[in-house]
């Protein structure tokens, strides 16, 4: 860190407050420093890495080589800030997955009742499972947060980044979403079925990013998250409503996974 301290020059003619401010400036400069670090934690990654840049007082001749991040860099940092987010979230929803996905897709796919697909979830089953939850998990959550945030740099709208956002996913991810799928139901992994149901499952990722893109902006717009708290909840909100919005497009992609006797 020393090595980037900002050297200061400081006209012959300059009152002693001159040198107070140009020492409050080289403070600052060693603070962006310090932050720039201090995103790549994943709690910094769930707040976002903003900082501000004051003009520098026009008295003072400022050389720093670190100084004035480009924006390449701020999106490298944002981008990587988001993938942290996405494998935090990871290792909790493989947990939640690892019990309730096995249920849920013979809910879905077998059509048992909720008693029947009950009596087959074992701890057994659910202990090996997560075995492919986790490793699933963190392919595809830091994917979707990175895609997610490559996009924000773009000037296309909410709605729309949702959509590309989906389709990209969906087309990257497919095979593993499947994989992970055939693994729950104990059903043999077949190379040539891990893009099945192609079309619903991209046109459910695509409502999901569209609805995630929409829900979030209005609650944004509605609530103005100014804390983290307040910010995780609108979050919550919005990921449980972009759910229920392309849950329609969810049963048809169990019904079209369903076994040809069915």
């Amino acid at each position: 860190a020393s090595a980037q301290t900002p050297y200061i020059c400081i006209p012959r003619s300059s009152r002693l407050s001159d040198m107070a401010g140009a020492v409050r400036v080289a403070r600052r400069g060693s603070s962006s420093l310090t932050s720039l670090v201090c995103v790549a934690a994943a709690f910094c990654a769930l707040q976002g890495a903003p900082w501000s840049s004051k003009s520098e007082p026009s008295s003072l001749t400022l050389v720093a080589a670190g100084e004035g991040a480009p924006a390449e860099s701020a999106f490298v940092t944002k981008v990587f800030a988001a993938a942290a987010q996405g494998a935090t979230a990871a290792f909790v929803a493989a947990i939640l997955s690892a019990i309730c996905e096995p249920l849920v897709n013979r809910l879905l796919v077998k059509r048992m009742t909720v008693s029947q697909a009950y009596a087959e979830i074992t701890f057994k089953l659910v202990s090996n499972f997560f075995l492919t939850t986790f490793p699933t998990n963190m392919l595809k959550f830091p994917v979707f947060e990175m895609i997610n945030m490559s996009l924000s740099f773009t000037s296309l709208a909410g709605s729309v980044r949702g959509i590309v956002n989906g389709f990209l996913f969906c087309t990257i991810m497919l095979p593993v979403t499947n994989y992970r799928f055939r693994k729950s139901m104990g059903w043999e992994i077949k190379p040539a079925l891990l893009y099945q149901a192609y079309i619903p499952t991209v046109a459910r990722d695509i409502v999901y990013g569209w609805a995630r893109g929409v829900v979030g902006a209005v609650l944004a717009d509605q609530m103005a998250p100014d804390t983290f708290t307040a910010k995780s909840i609108v979050f919550g909100i919005t990921i449980w409503a972009a759910c229920i919005i392309s849950s329609p497009c969810n049963e048809w992609r169990g019904y079209t996974l369903q076994p040809p006797d069915k």
